[in-house]
């Protein structure tokens, strides 16, 4: 989620947003066409570093030395998170073998679960350590804060403002929560990214089961080099009135139907269904789930979900403005609970995985599913492989649904373990 303005920054060099557009635009270009390895330098450059992560880090260091200002920007919100995002699980969605996604089997979904379970548990394991080993770093109300950040991390920042509501967190504290939120789940997301460039080596030594996988992309594959065909105009127009018609209606429903749920449907505010967002997500991907059914498929054909991969590329790079380097040294003592509260989750997740030999696919999605939900898991199950980016998606939805029951679950057990 963006972070909140600080009123003492000074102002960006680039204050107007269609520059600010045109500049990460300009930006993906030069790294697409870089890591397409025009020289052996970049060739080899792009072999150890995933051009995905550039196009994260990139606009990170943008808004880190005050050439943009990403928190204050409408690049991500509205134009990546509330129309690109949802044009995207349209277009991901629309090709989805849902019956390959099946075939995955209960192993990925153990693994999911194995995620949440080690969010859940990093929270109250950080916590009890530092009470004993550093007091002041989780005195007072850095409960609610941890509470705020476990919806984040189980769902999204839907739900990490329903968990702010139910345990009235103060704005600060909300805030700086907020950096810790940015700060340590994207650079674990640029480390997955990472790591996705070199999966076939990491499940190669692990030994992992990747028999689904291999047999999904090769069914996509085969699939692509048996119906592929240029694009014509006509074939555009039709991904983009399609892609954007969707969003446009997602809206429309989004705000009756979150206000008709917050006044009708018991617990809403905790399952964020009182969150217009999260209708725009839900109806963005079953839409598209549904199309997937019908002669509206064959739009695969000429490329529909590579033009969502491109809307994707356009959020990550939106994601990336928001971060700024500098302020992960504000207050130290948080970022080290969001570090240890990482850790445990990660070790969580691998112990989940060694279990049931897992692929590192796996892994990935057992992590973002939950703390990037629908908004970055897709892309980090895109760098994979673009036929997986919908297990992403699908998985991300699960999170906004239990984000905000698990959240406030786990905040009051922190408060009991606040109390003297």
């Amino acid at each position: 989620m963006a972070l909140p303005a600080d009123p003492n920054t000074t102002a960006p060099l680039i204050g107007n947003d269609v520059v600010v557009f045109g500049l990460i635009a300009a930006t993906l270009g030069v790294i697409f066409y870089l890591a397409s390895g025009p020289t052996p330098f970049w060739k080899k450059f792009f072999s150890w570093v995933p051009a995905l992560l550039l196009c994260y880090f990139i606009p990170a260091l943008y808004n880190t030395y005050g050439l943009i200002d990403g928190a204050n920007s409408a690049i991500y919100n509205p134009v990546a998170s509330r129309i690109l995002l949802p044009a995207a699980l349209v277009l991901l969605t629309l090709s989805v073998d849902l019956k390959g996604i099946l075939k995955l089997g209960p192993r990925l979904l153990f693994v999911f679960c194995a995620g949440t379970l080690g969010i859940v548990l990093g929270a109250i394991v950080s916590f009890v350590l530092l009470q004993w080993l550093w007091p002041a770093a989780v005195a007072g109300d850095t409960w609610k804060g941890m509470a705020a950040l476990a919806g984040s991390w189980i769902g999204g920042g839907a739900n990490m403002v329903a968990a702010r509501e139910i345990f009235e967190v103060d704005a600060t504290l909300f805030g700086q929560f907020s950096v810790v939120d940015v700060a340590i789940a994207n650079i674990w997301m640029a480390t997955l990214l990472f790591l996705a460039g070199r999966s076939a080596q990491i499940d190669k030594a692990s030994r992992a089961d990747t028999r689904a996988i291999d047999e999904m992309k090769a069914r996509v594959a085969a699939y692509e080099a048996a119906n592929a065909r240029i694009a014509s105009l006509t074939d555009l127009m039709l991904i983009i009135g399609l892609a954007f018609g969707v969003v446009g209606l997602a809206h429309a429903i989004a705000t009756p139907a979150s206000a008709w749920a917050g006044a009708h449907v018991p617990y809403a505010a905790r399952l964020s269904l009182d969150t217009p967002f999260v209708w725009i997500v839900m109806f963005s991907t079953f839409t598209g789930l549904a199309l997937s059914f019908t002669r509206v498929r064959k739009l695969e054909d000429v490329g529909a979900s590579k033009l969502g991969a491109l809307f994707l590329y356009f959020l990550i790079a939106s994601i990336g403005m928001q971060m700024n380097f500098k302020q992960l040294a504000d207050r130290p003592e948080l970022l080290v609970i969001g570090v240890l509260w990482m850790l445990v989750h990660i070790g969580v997740l691998w112990v989940a995985a060694r279990m049931v030999k897992a692929p590192l696919f796996y892994f990935a999605m057992g992590s973002q599913g939950n703390i990037g939900a629908a908004a970055s898991a897709p892309v980090v199950a895109a760098a994979f492989h673009p036929s997986l980016a919908p297990v992403g998606v699908l998985l991300g939805t699960v999170g906004y649904a239990t984000g905000t029951v698990v959240a406030y679950g786990l905040g009051l057990t922190l408060k009991w373990l606040a109390s003297p």
